[in-house]
């Protein structure tokens, strides 16, 4: 399943490709928690890295985790003016997953790995599009 976000207006906008995963165990899904609000654990993919690497990458960065891809889930974008970027296209693939042994100290200060129920997080991710993916895992795996 994908879902676009936003209206496309005649600009040029920058794209960035992400991969994020979902961990989830014992009825909670595993976020990071930053000063602006709750994220999936992932993000931008660096040049000629495979959705895969980069959630390797992210986990380890953001949680000293090692991670584990199930399958995906969905994937989504957006159309949006960024405060710092201006046009800005974030395309995002969102995989279902564990974080498996720790073996790092995260190296991302201001992020705090979390594990939330799915009705404390319902609406309360920071990007809209990550909202949705939430959804669909809530209906994937029949969470509430």
């Amino acid at each position: 399943m994908h879902k676009i976000f936003g209206i496309k207006e005649s600009a040029e906008y920058i794209d960035r490709e992400g991969a994020y995963l979902i961990p989830y165990r014992n009825n909670q899904i595993g976020v990071i928690s930053t000063p602006k609000g709750y994220f999936f654990i992932g993000g931008g993919l660096e040049n000629g890295e495979s959705h895969s690497d980069c959630i390797k990458r992210e986990c380890l960065e953001e949680t000293g985790h090692l991670s584990y891809i199930e399958n995906k889930l969905c994937s989504a974008e957006t159309y949006t003016i960024h405060p710092t970027i201006g046009y800005f296209h974030p395309i995002q693939t969102y995989y279902l997953g564990q974080l498996l042994d720790k073996v790092s100290a995260p190296t991302e200060k201001d992020h705090i790995l979390c594990w939330v129920e799915y009705k404390e997080l319902k609406g309360n991710m920071f990007v809209e599009m990550q909202n949705w993916a939430l959804e669909q895992l809530s209906l994937r795996l029949q969470v509430k």
